[in-house]
């Protein structure tokens, strides 16, 4: 008989852990055993209050490392910071993310830099760096994508762009990890409205093109994410929607 997988003693990176989804996505591993590296680039007092949180509940069992990871040179640095401090990494997941409209005709250089560097160039450096200690425990990448990799969102073509990079890196890596290291997507659906860019009329369309006909909320996405983490031992370079069935057609 097969042993009950755990997350005990394991240690989880996730990048822009400090507030909405991705804290959301910490306390749900945690919740499962894994201890979390809660990186942050600005919310520093948010990325504290969670550690802080999390150690109570676990006496040291989270910990907090600042990066800029649009500066990809820094990258290998901050994966050698986590290791000081943890002593091993199981699970990476690429969470941090920019997300504002580029209409066409208004894009510029910074946005594309910012957009591209955010959601898909710094999880391809951060997963490169991460990879030798992933793969000396048989670790895990999540990366998080969005549906609207595979259907534009109106004024988001840079976003969406990157997104869609994304998924074709999560495949990739999934194939040049193979077999120590699985590589997996989620791809969330309305879950927390963007905190810009994205009017009450855009949010109302949104749910009414879902079958479900409601939001969703983080914690359907620290489910599935725990779910490819810990139970899914057999897949890899798949993604998930968790979307309430928008992604059949709108």
């Amino acid at each position: 008989m097969t042993a009950t997988p755990t997350l005990n003693g394991k240690w989880a990176l996730i990048t822009g852990a400090a507030k909405r989804i991705g804290a959301q996505v910490a306390v749900h591993l945690h919740d499962a055993g894994a201890n979390i590296a809660i990186h942050y680039r600005g919310s520093a007092d948010e990325a504290r209050q969670l550690a802080d949180k999390l150690n109570a509940v676990r006496l040291n069992s989270a910990a907090i490392f600042q990066a800029d990871l649009n500066q990809t040179e820094l990258l290998p640095d901050l994966i050698a910071k986590v290791m000081d401090r943890c002593g091993r990494l199981d699970i990476l997941v690429n969470n941090a993310s920019s997300f504002y409209p580029t209409p066409l005709g208004e894009i510029s250089d910074s946005d594309w830099d910012d957009l591209v560097g955010s959601n898909l160039k710094a999880p391809l450096f951060l997963s490169q760096a991460a990879f030798p200690h992933l793969q000396a425990h048989g670790g895990v990448i999540i990366n998080m994508l969005d549906i609207h990799a595979r259907r534009p969102l109106r004024d988001h073509i840079v976003y969406g762009t990157a997104k869609a990079g994304l998924e074709m890196l999560t495949r990739s890596l999934a194939r040049e990890m193979a077999p120590k290291v699985r590589v997996n997507g989620v791809s969330p659906g309305a879950i927390l409205w963007p905190e810009q860019g994205m009017s009450e009329e855009l949010q109302a369309k949104i749910i009414r093109e879902t079958p479900l006909a409601r939001n969703g909320n983080p914690d359907d996405i620290g489910s599935c994410i725990l779910y490819l983490v810990r139970d899914a031992t057999f897949v890899t370079g798949q993604n998930i929607a968790v979307d309430g069935g928008r992604s059949l057609g709108w």
